[in-house]
């Protein structure tokens, strides 16, 4: 399923790619203001991509939507089943909205046909994904990896929701701050305030080579400038505080 699903996904790149070369052929960059008709558009637009002509030569490339070639950083692999499928189903999710976002930018019908085909294939593979988390069964709610428990002083963290907006109160009966968990292993709870965990750090201030200042430099010249850097945000940001 997964190669049969990644070749497919390889087609569609080969697809998009090949709108772009043709709906890009010939034009003008003056017809920006013909074509773009929403203003958010309009505003991001100054002319035609450039790419298509440097580095493709008016070519068809397997690239993003803001010009960038493809490359392996943009394969998601986090090589647990639980957390790829899920990871899939966001992406699909994202990929659908996008083609949907690109169909009320076009009047041309067969740019129109082509997202309408790549809209229903998203939606295909969104289904796909959550019934293979489905048929997992109860490992679906599992957390990733379901092989590792909670155990240990922090273990009581599992399932408890921070409430780090200070002045701005949860509800304490909604279906992630109360009630058992989805993997029934605990039951949520709401903190409010969260508690201040952990220690002040105290690392060592910079070397004199670093040049960061007589406040943040350490005397015989052993040390880290970061260490007070991060001291003062971690007072800036820690409950209480």
């Amino acid at each position: 399923m997964l190669l049969a699903t990644a070749t497919e996904e390889i087609g569609h790149v080969e697809v998009l790619a090949t709108a772009v070369a043709m709906n890009l052929e010939g034009a003008k960059s003056e017809q920006v203001d013909d074509v773009v008709t929403n203003p958010a558009v309009a505003a991001r637009m100054g002319a035609l991509e450039p790419r298509h002509f440097l580095s493709a030569g008016l070519g068809a490339m397997p690239s993003d939507a803001n010009g960038v070639p493809f490359n392996a950083a943009c394969v998601d692999r986090g090589g647990n089943l639980i957390a790829d499928m899920r990871a899939n189903v966001a992406a699909e999710a994202i990929g659908r909205t996008l083609a949907t976002r690109l169909r009320e930018l076009t009047d041309d019908p067969g740019m129109k046909d082509m997202l309408d085909f790549l809209i229903a294939r998203d939606t295909m593979h969104q289904q796909q994904w959550l019934a293979v988390l489905e048929e997992l069964g109860p490992e679906q709610a599992m957390n990733a990896p379901g092989d590792y428990e909670n155990t240990g002083e922090h273990a009581k963290h599992a399932y408890a929701f921070f409430n780090h907006l200070m002045d701005a109160p949860l509800p304490t009966d909604a279906r992630w701050t109360s009630g058992p968990s989805l993997d029934g292993k605990g039951e949520f709870s709401l903190l409010e305030p969260p508690p201040a965990l952990g220690q002040e750090p105290e690392l060592q201030p910079a070397p004199p080579e670093v040049h960061a200042g007589a406040v943040y430099t350490a005397p015989n010249g052993v040390a880290s400038a970061f260490g007070r850097f991060t001291r003062g945000v971690v007072d800036k940001v820690k409950p209480g505080a």
